[in-house]
């Protein structure tokens, strides 16, 4: 009988060249699947909610496979697989799934979550997971900027090239910064941003644009000329991929995977 299963993964993404198999690179999908190989002798595919990039981080990156002869528990699983991972990737979570469950095709949307040091001194346990900006930012400006990202339109402004999508229009739900409570004393900023769906390195095409707003460099209202105008070479740089993390991914109503 088979049983498929889902799949609940955090992985500091600094020494992997992202999600998808890559023949001679390090990637989570090669590594999740070589594991299930050593600890079960299955060989399976397991596909990611989503394909983020090298570098990039996942506190609830959600999975499905199919398993044609496993008549253990999921935590069994878990285990498992558990014990043939790098200490940078772990399962958090394996819960028994609808038959025909896809962690693509079933997704509703996601939720990333961005991180940024402004200022202050360099710290070597944060460099991996932050940008870290060298000057002081508007974080009011940065805010109404943010707001209005949020809305259903195209947004081919916040698409950068090299992933072709039959239509840029997307649903932003949330966008907003989050200043830490010691924020004076770190400089430790977050920009959150939940959505239907991304297009090609839609998040950090937006926090690259916050910061143009929070540098001074333009109004908060330029987000809606940026917007309006869909041409990529209006908006902001891409921010680095080491502060991004992809938080939760949301699935239809009868099936929720576990977050983390």
């Amino acid at each position: 009988m088979t049983r498929t299963f889902a799949l609940t993964i955090a992985y500091d993404g600094t020494d992997f060249a992202g999600w998808q198999v890559q023949p001679g690179q390090e990637t989570i999908q090669g590594t999740l699947q070589s594991a299930i190989k050593k600890s079960t002798g299955h060989d399976v595919n397991v596909t990611g909610s989503g394909r983020t990039d090298a570098g990039v981080h996942a506190l609830g990156q959600v999975a499905s496979c199919r398993f044609a002869n496993w008549t253990a528990s999921p935590l069994a699983l878990l285990k498992a697989i558990n014990s043939r991972l790098p200490e940078t990737v772990v399962v958090v979570s394996v819960q028994d799934a609808p038959t025909d469950f896809h962690a693509i095709r079933d997704a509703i949307g996601k939720r990333y979550r961005y991180q940024i040091q402004v200022r202050h001194q360099r710290d070597p346990f944060e460099h991996r997971y932050r940008w870290r900006l060298r000057r002081d930012v508007d974080v009011a400006a940065m805010i109404k900027a943010a707001a209005k990202v949020i809305g259903h339109r195209d947004f081919s402004s916040f698409e950068s090239a090299g992933a072709a999508r039959k239509t840029s229009v997307r649903h932003v739900r949330d966008c907003q910064v989050i200043v830490a409570d010691d924020y004076r004393t770190t400089g430790h900023l977050a920009i959150e941003v939940e959505a239907n769906g991304f297009l090609y390195n839609m998040v950090r095409n937006i926090v690259g644009t916050l910061v143009e707003v929070g540098y001074g460099k333009q109004p908060p209202e330029w987000v809606d000329h940026v917007l309006d105008r869909q041409d990529r070479t209006l908006a902001g740089q891409a921010a680095p991929p080491q502060g991004l993390f992809l938080k939760e991914v949301y699935y239809q109503p009868g099936f929720q995977p576990q977050s983390c």
